[in-house]
Formats: C-alpha cells, structure tokens, sequence
C-alpha cells in the first residue's frame, strides 16, 4: 500500500531533488497530516535533525497526535529511538544508527532500517559519501533484528522516474521476512500497484505534492473487484469497531470520501454518489479507510451523527449497538437532550455527586471478592467513568486511543499509587 510522506525542514513539508534542491515548500505540515492519516501510516523525515542543522521535534510531537507516524531522521542511539516511540510514533526509521548494538536493544517489529542507495550501493552522510557496500549486504546483517527496511534509490528521489519492478522484487525477497518499503521514482499508481502485487509498500512524495497522483488513486491503485459492476464491498465501522453496516464504493467515491473528510459511497440503486447523511443528517466523519489482506473490501472507520447508520434510523444494519458503543451513544444523547428524570443528566449538572459515586464504585470494585461481583462493579465504573469524561466533551471512543497510544509505549511507569 501508500505510505505519504513528510519531510520537514525549518517547520514546513518540503519535498526535495535528490535531497538537495529543494522543488516544493508545502507550508505547514498539519492539516496536511490530516488528509495523509485517513489512508494509514505516515512517515515523518525530520530532514534538519538528519542533517545535523537543528530539528523539528515539537512539529514531530504535533503531527504524531494527528496521524500515526513512522518517524526517521537524526535518531542515532537507543535512547532517542526509545523517546520516540514513548511519544507515539507506530514505528521509528534509523539510518546510520541502525547497527546491530543499537537494534537489539529496541522492539524488532517496531524498527525499520533506512538504507539509502545509488545504484545499488549504499550512500550516507546526506547521499554525498559512498560506503562500498551493497543493499543486498547491509539487508543480510540487519534483517534479524528489524521489522522493516526502508529504501531509497537515490538516483530516482524526487525526480519521478518510476520504480523498476525487477529491481523491487529482489529486494523484496532479500528483505523477507521483514516488510520493505521502498521509495524514490513513484511516478504513477502503476508503481504503487507494482510494489503491492511484489509484497512491498511505496512512500510516496512528489507525486502526491505535485498532484501528479491523488490521494485517493494511491491508495486505490492495488485494490481489485470481481464484481462486474467495479464495485469494492466496503464494511463501515464506528470507533470502536463496530459494524454499522455494508455499502459500496468507486474511484468516484472514494476520492469524494477522503477529499472531504466524510462517509461517501456509491449508490447502487441511484447509480451515483451518495453523501451519508445530506438530507437526514446522519453523516459521518471518515477517520480512516483501510484495505483487506485480499486489496478487494475495503474498511471506512467513522465517527457516525444522528441517529445512526441504517436507513431505517437504526443505529446499525444488523440492530442495535450493545456494550461500550451503546453506552458512549447513550451518554453523548444524554448530555445534549436529556429524558425528564435522567440520572446521567442529574450527574452532569452535579460534580459533587458524581465524583462521590466514582470513588465510591471504584472503591466497590477494588473490594470485590468473585467474577460476577467484579464484573457489575467495573460495569458501574465504566458508566461513572464515561459520565465525568463527557463533562469535558471526552467519550469512550477518546479513551481508546489514549489506550492505543500507551500501548506503543516501551519506558514503563513505576505505577506506585499516589501519596494523599
């Protein structure tokens, strides 16, 4: 699949020839973060901190609350490649670092090694000093202790070339089993397509800055159907990983959906596009679309308004949401129009009252003796929980990726409890 890029340097998104000459100064890099993350990971170049010139670190720490970010660039030790991954990057790219002292100390399926190469040999210091080894070599020493490798032809960078198959599929099968990503000369979604059928992912830079390639074509270009209409089947899914129900998507429509930032489809029985939500008001945001193993179902991830997903109204094509989704629904429901006589509302308007019955559930839970008994006392939690994070606009589905990023966490807190 795609894998954007953004290349930093003096705070903006800058795409550069052959990492010299700089052809494309994009401006600032968030809300470009924002339209790359809703098609998966992206990867993060601090090009000053790589270079030795400064570094772009509070920019990083910004776009990774935006975007899950692969970070690279100026991370020459263990203990800044840990700091990164503290931070929230979903993987970190080392280059000159990436030696077997420093990558046994870090999370292998987290790591990816950077190589960058001209014709076929491997360049460091800012692609101006050769070093006489070959990729094939330097995969050979690090692929046990990476998850990935990342390489770049030099001699292609920025200049959109195109990717030479043969080439991608060697080194492909040298870099197995770890996941090469490959860059420098993405052209046309033919190469992108060309590295998915291979088993390899392509960074994408240029073509994406200079409009030569939409967002949308990029991710698109490995997908297939065997549908005769062209159609791909797409499972929508809330936050939590709900299904809400199926529709259908074209090249049309999912340019429309990651253009705009919400739930589009095509209409099967209009034969057009359809924006969720235009006349009922049950649209949705698109937080993310992702791809099968198989490239022909894809998965839009939404954040659903309104009444819910179904045509009828119901929350959902297969009935109603049970569990943590329902209880999320229910709150957010409560706290704008609430039922006469709605304990959620009467906690809500009294703070006092509803830290007295969270201390006083967590306190129950803390004390229960068997499965059952634990289980409806972390039940009541949840609810209070939920209630005191909607006070300040937060839901279940914010909570979950708070948990999520904690979980890319490698220095672990003490977890001591807190003196009063």
């Amino acid at each position: 699949m795609i894998v954007p890029s953004i290349d930093l340097r003096d705070g903006s998104a800058v795409q550069l020839i052959g990492g010299k000459e700089l052809a494309i100064d994009a401006g600032d890099p968030r809300p470009i973060a924002e339209s790359f993350a809703r098609v998966g990971e992206v990867a993060v170049i601090d090009l000053d901190a790589a270079m030795s010139r400064g570094s772009n670190e509070g920019v990083v720490r910004e776009l990774l609350r935006i975007a899950p970010c692969r970070v690279g660039g100026g991370i020459r030790d263990v203990g800044s490649a840990i700091r990164w991954l503290d931070a929230g990057a979903v993987r970190v790219i080392l280059g000159t670092a990436a030696r077997a002292e420093i990558l046994r100390e870090l999370p292998r399926e987290r790591v990816i090694a950077a190589l960058d190469a001209v014709d076929g040999e491997v360049v460091v210091e800012g692609w101006a000093e050769r070093t006489g080894q070959r990729v094939e070599d330097r995969i050979d020493e690090l692929k046990e202790h990476v998850g990935g490798f990342l390489i770049t032809l030099v001699e292609r960078e920025g200049r959109m070339t195109g990717l030479p198959a043969e080439r991608v599929r060697e080194l492909v099968a040298r870099a197995a089993p770890a996941r090469l990503t490959i860059a420098g000369g993405v052209r046309s979604t033919h190469d992108i397509a060309m590295a998915d059928e291979l088993g390899a992912d392509a960074q994408v830079g240029m073509a994406l800055y200079t409009g030569a390639i939409g967002l949308s074509e990029a991710f698109a270009a490995p997908l297939r159907t065997d549908r005769a209409d062209g159609l791909w089947p797409t499972v929508v899914a809330d936050e939590h990983g709900t299904a809400l129900g199926l529709a259908y998507s074209n090249r049309e429509s999912l340019g429309a959906a990651l253009r705009t930032g919400r739930g589009v489809y095509h209409s099967r029985s209009r034969g057009a596009i359809w924006h969720k939500g235009e006349t009922s008001g049950d649209y949705q945001d698109l937080i993310r679309v992702d791809a099968d193993c198989d490239r022909d179902t894809i998965r839009f991830t939404v954040r659903q308004h309104g009444r819910g997903f179904c045509h009828t109204g119901a929350e959902t094509c297969f009935g109603p949401v049970r569990g943590f989704t329902a209880l999320d629904r229910t709150i957010r429901a409560r706290a704008r129009i609430a039922p006469p006589g709605s304990y959620t509302r009467r906690l809500l308007d009294d703070p006092a009252l509803l830290a007295a019955k969270l201390r006083e559930e967590a306190q129950e839970l803390a004390e229960a003796t068997n499965r059952e008994h634990a289980a409806a006392e972390l039940a009541d939690v949840v609810y209070f929980a939920a209630v005191a994070a909607r006070r300040h606009g937060a839901t279940l589905g914010d909570a979950e990726r708070v948990l999520d990023t904690r979980a890319l966490t490698i220095t672990r807190r003490p977890g001591d409890a807190k003196e009063r």
